[in-house]
C-alpha cells in the first residue's frame, strides 16, 4: 500500500490505523479516504488482525472531520454537495457505512473528534478516550448535515433528547459527558491513555477470535430486531464459530486449568 496520508502498523494480533494530517489535525480529504478503505480492507482480511486501533497523530486532534477547504475547493469545481452515505465517493465503503467489517476497532481519542472525527469514533465498537477529548457535530452550523452516521448513529447510542440537542446546535461534549452517556468506554489523563488502549485490546485478543466476531455480529445485527428473531436469525460468523476448533478448545484448557491456544479455525 502507498500510505501517505495514514499509517498502518501491524504487531501481536493489532493492527494501529493511525490518522497523520496532524498540521490540519487530521482533517480527511479525498485521498485518506481511498488510503483508509485500502486499510480496512487489509484488516478484516488478515487473520493474524484480531483488533483494530484507530487513533489521529499529534497532541491536538484524533480527527476535525472532512477537509472543509477541499470540500470548498471541490464544490467550486462542479462537485455536487455530499448527503449520507458514501457511495461513489473516494473511499466507500468507508468506515462509517462498512457494515460488515467483522473485527472489533477501538478509537483512540485525544483532543479534538468532531464532524466526520467523531462519526469514525461513533462507528468503532470502543472509544478510550482522554480527559482531553472533545466531541461534536458542528454541521448544522456549517449548512451540511452529519452524513457519515452522525445523525443515525448518535441518536441510537445516548437518550434522544440529548442526541437531538447536540445535532441539531452543533454545541461539544467533553469526554465526563460522553462517559456519563455511557458513549465512551473509559476516559483516562492523556498520560495513561495508550496505556489505557493497551489493556482493552490485551483482552480482546486473549478473547477466542471466532467469538468476538460472532458476537459483534450478533449484537450488531440484532439491535433492532425482536427478541425472539434476534434468537432465531442465522449468524454467519456464529456458524464458523460453532464448527470450529476453537469452540472445542477454550473449554478443553478449562477443564485442563491451562491457557486456550486458538487456531481462529
Amino acid at each position: 500500500m502507498n500510505l501517505t496520508r495514514v499509517r498502518y502498523e501491524k504487531k501481536g494480533h493489532v493492527a494501529r490505523v493511525t490518522l497523520d494530517r496532524p498540521e490540519v489535525l487530521n482533517a480527511m480529504d479525498t485521498r485518506t479516504h481511498e488510503e483508509l478503505a485500502e486499510v480496512w480492507d487489509d484488516v478484516e482480511a488478515d487473520d493474524q488482525v484480531r483488533v483494530a486501533v484507530l487513533t489521529g497523530a499529534g497532541d491536538r486532534a484524533f480527527s476535525v472531520g472532512q477537509d472543509l477547504k477541499e470540500r470548498d475547493r471541490l464544490q467550486r469545481e462542479g462537485t455536487r454537495p455530499t448527503s449520507f452515505g458514501s457511495r461513489g465517493q473516494p473511499g466507500w465503503p468507508r468506515l462509517t457505512d462498512r457494515f460488515t467489517l467483522s473485527k472489533p476497532l477501538v478509537a483512540r481519542v485525544h483532543g479534538y473528534a468532531l464532524g466526520g472525527g467523531f462519526e469514525l469514533a461513533l462507528a468503532c465498537d470502543l472509544i478510550i478516550a482522554s480527559t482531553e477529548a472533545v466531541f461534536g457535530l458542528p454541521e448544522a452550523r456549517l449548512g451540511l448535515v452529519p452524513g457519515a452516521g452522525g445523525a443515525f448513529r448518535l441518536v441510537r447510542q445516548i437518550p434522544q433528547k440529548a442526541a437531538m440537542g447536540y445535532l441539531l446546535t452543533g454545541r461539544r461534549m467533553s469526554a465526563a459527558t460522553a462517559l456519563g452517556y455511557g458513549l465512551v468506554n473509559e476516559v483516562v489523563p492523556a498520560g495513561r491513555l495508550d496505556r489505557c488502549v493497551e489493556e482493552w485490546t490485551g483482552d480482546l485478543v486473549r478473547s477466542a477470535p471466532l467469538s468476538v466476531r460472532a458476537i459483534k455480529e450478533a449484537a450488531l445485527r440484532s439491535v433492532d430486531m425482536p427478541l425472539d428473531q434476534a434468537f432465531t436469525a442465522e449468524y454467519a460468523w456464529e456458524e464458523r464459530r460453532r464448527r470450529s476448533a476453537d469452540a472445542i478448545e477454550g473449554v478443553r484448557a478449562f477443564a485442563e486449568k491451562r491457557d486456550p491456544l486458538w487456531s481462529g479455525r
